[in-house]
């Protein structure tokens, strides 16, 4: 039976992990490596939003470390933040949509569970996609939608992410 070893918070935030690590409740929680469509993908949705960061009045992010609940340091694929987007080191606000890119060894109940908490906690928006396949839903707080047309629009918002014009932007 493996132990587990808790990890004070502030040694958490004062220590480099490599790969990068999420913390939950005094526990590092490893994140899968990244494939190279995962790592592409991951670089042109940053890159598509960036580019339309004034037109949309966001700002994008990768590998951002946020403090969605008190012991619980996540870390997204990318999320997005309204301006003027949080100021902190470790944001304690939610973004306002946190996306989780899959990878191979990511097991989909785990994925779903961590969206769900994530709404729970108030990020409004979890979009999940494949990497391989750009197959995606779209979790809120209303339930889940998968979107058929490979396109993200976030509702009352300019916001529209096209996955097969993302990639070949």
């Amino acid at each position: 039976m493996e132990v587990e070893t808790l990890v004070p918070v502030e040694e958490y935030l004062n220590t480099s992990y490599s790969p990068h690590r999420e913390y939950k409740d005094g526990i590092l929680v490893e994140k899968d490596l990244p494939t190279e469509p995962h790592s592409w993908l991951q670089t042109q949705l940053a890159a598509y939003l960036n580019r339309r960061r004034k037109q949309w009045n966001i700002r994008a992010y990768t590998e951002l470390t946020i403090k969605v609940r008190e012991n619980w340091y996540p870390i997204p694929d990318v999320c997005v933040y309204t301006e003027p987007a949080p100021q902190e080191r470790y944001p304690s606000v939610p973004p306002l949509l946190w996306i989780e890119i899959l990878s191979p060894g990511d097991s989909m109940v785990d994925v779903w569970e961590k969206a769900n908490e994530l709404i729970r906690c108030g990020v409004p928006y979890v979009w999940i996609v494949n990497p391989e396949t750009l197959e995606s839903e779209l979790r809120t707080a209303l339930g889940v939608t998968h979107l058929k047309d490979k396109t993200l629009a976030i509702p009352e918002t300019p916001i529209v992410i096209p996955l097969v014009d993302v990639l070949n932007e």
